[in-house]
């Protein structure tokens, strides 16, 4: 009988034995024997891995295998992960609908100049340089956008400004919310911009021209809107802006604004109380606890036993004075106040000898007067010296009644607000009071690593108030983001909660969360704790491949994303994207 040649094949075969199901994996011959179909096992190769398997089982089916360098070329590879985290939270966000309804050129380079900000800061320039470097300049169709398009999307978003922060407010502020508010200012780099004007220079950059901008955030620290002033305006005359912007733009009739003693003034506070509705809390300043010690309103006694005491005075009519003494900042005090006084009396009684030495030609009092002016200057304590001038002739000694004065206060500050009882405990004002930490923390990273809001070079005054508001906006999403990561960061996961019921007047303390992460460096998962910096950096490692078939030079790119790490997949499930 004849016998016909047949193809060869996996065959699976399974059979059940005890309970238990066997799978066999049989190389076989099928062949044609007259008018039956026999089957030849040529070899069991069970023993192989599945995928070596699969691929033996396609390759006799008649499929052609070639490496992967024979068919594709990879053309270009792009980091991915750090922008598409970026842009998902700016997303998840809505933000860009709070920008713009619709989706337009201007829209797009604007949320590319936020992404860029977290991403690398830099000039404007810089910035369409550097986002062909990454995937974002793809992600947002940039296409070949130029320096010039970023100014005039500066300038679109400028107009926009006021309708942003009114959409953030709606959303981050209600009625009795309480706000933040707090005042810094950037040195600028020229001389052209009408803003850019000699005033109290925060960076210790001297002799340079600056800028003043002031932050409002809601209680948590979450940034709402920002006001950019020229650099000669005073802090306190800029709260003004900030109340009618509550009241008028964001519509909130009934607040509770937080604001540093700088800020707050009595004179503020003579015009906030025009505003019903409008409660603050602020800081007494040292001459105002001075009078209340003298007057007795304040005493000692009065901390014996609690950190913290309600008190009155007939000076505050209608306000609540919460008085807190902090045994440990009074000790820090002394020993930095004797350390200056050490420090200016060893100059002083350098110059001392110097004046003692030169008798053929003696020191004028205007060298001599000089001369411990910038000794003074320095240190800052010249109250606390007593001293005498004269042609040829200067000595000095401590003021012990000065120091003496200033000792009493140590550890003692006075917390002041409106607020009644019923709606915040004595503790809780001062909890929220200490709450100001946050906008100071905006300005940290608004000025440190994380946006670089300096050095500033805009000729023009609305467009260095748009770039500061792109920083700004930048913080929202880093704020987010700060939250979301927190369990893979340095960052405090408990901090929200124990702000609402730590002890109001001691120093913070970080939870044995924070402390356990600081300690062995890894998350409770065993991952590696990050900077925020650092997080990004490694998620930037997940890359975007360009790809291009050999065999068909015609055929459109594809692209494929590298496969994310254990750490980035956990950074992407704490974003939610």
């Amino acid at each position: 009988m004849a016998r016909r040649s047949g193809s060869v094949h996996v065959a699976t075969t399974r059979r059940v034995y005890q309970g238990k199901v066997y799978t066999s994996y049989l190389l076989r011959r099928s062949y044609r024997e007259g008018a039956k179909v026999k089957h030849q096992t040529l070899g069991n190769i069970s023993h192989l891995p599945l995928e070596t398997i699969e691929l033996i089982r396609r390759s006799l089916a008649g499929e052609r295998f070639v490496s992967v360098s024979e068919a594709f070329d990879n053309e270009r590879s792009l980091p991915h992960g750090h922008v598409a985290a970026i842009l998902g939270t700016i997303r998840k966000l809505g933000l860009e609908g709070m920008i713009f309804s619709k989706r337009c050129q201007e829209r797009d380079l604007v949320v590319g100049m936020i992404a860029e900000r977290l991403l690398a800061p830099c000039s404007k320039l810089a910035t369409t340089r550097l986002w062909q470097t990454t995937t974002l300049s793809d992600q947002l169709g940039l296409g070949e956008a130029d320096d010039d398009d970023l100014y005039r999307a500066l300038d679109w978003l400028q107009a926009r400004q006021a309708r942003i922060e009114q959409r953030l407010a709606a959303r981050h502020l209600a009625e009795g919310s309480l706000v933040l508010y707090d005042v810094t200012s950037s040195y600028y780099e020229g001389q052209h911009c009408p803003l850019a004007q000699f005033g109290y220079n925060r960076d210790g950059k001297r002799g340079t021209l600056s800028i003043v901008y002031g932050v409002l955030t809601n209680g948590d620290g979450c940034p709402v809107a920002v006001e950019v002033y020229s650099g000669d305006t005073g802090d306190a005359s800029t709260l003004t802006d900030q109340v009618t912007k509550l009241r008028e733009r964001f519509e909130l009739n009934r607040l509770v604004l937080v604001g540093d003693r700088g800020l707050v003034t009595q004179t503020q506070i003579d015009k906030l109380k025009e505003h019903p509705g409008l409660g603050w809390i602020t800081a007494l300043r040292s001459q105002a606890i001075r009078q209340l010690l003298e007057s007795g309103s304040l005493q000692m006694s009065l901390f014996d036993e609690q950190n913290l005491a309600e008190i009155s005075s007939a000076e505050y009519p209608g306000e609540r004075l919460v008085a807190c003494y902090n045994p440990l900042l009074a000790a820090e005090r002394r020993r930095k106040r004797e350390a200056l006084i050490g420090a200016t009396e060893a100059e002083l009684s350098q110059i001392a000898r110097q004046v003692e030495r030169q008798r053929r030609k003696p020191l004028s009092q205007v060298e001599i007067a000089t001369k411990v002016g910038k000794v003074i200057n320095q240190y800052k304590v010249g109250k606390h010296f007593l001293v005498v001038i004269e042609d040829g002739r200067f000595s000095f000694t401590r003021n012990e009644e000065s120091i003496r004065r200033e000792a009493l206060l140590d550890g003692i500050y006075v917390i002041r607000t409106t607020e009644p009882a019923a709606r915040l405990s004595a503790e809780d004002v001062v909890r929220r009071y200490k709450d100001l930490a946050q906008v100071e923390r905006a300005f940290r990273c608004l000025k440190g690593l994380d946006l670089l809001v300096r050095p500033i070079f805009h000729r023009d005054s609305d467009r260095v108030k748009a770039h500061i508001f792109i920083c700004l906006l930048a913080y929202y999403v880093e704020w987010q983001m700060r939250r979301a990561l927190a369990p893979l960061l340095f960052d405090d996961e408990e901090l929200p909660v124990n702000r609402r019921r730590r002890d109001p007047v001691l120093p913070a303390q970080p939870s044995a969360g924070a402390k356990r992460k600081k300690a062995t460096l890894l998350t409770a998962d065993g991952f590696p704790v990050h900077s925020f910096q650092t997080l990004l950096a490694e998620l930037a490692t997940q890359c975007q491949n360009r790809c291009r078939i050999k065999t068909d030079p015609t055929a459109p790119p594809f692209y494929q994303v590298t496969i994310p790490t254990p750490l980035q997949k956990k950074a992407f499930e704490l974003l939610g994207l």
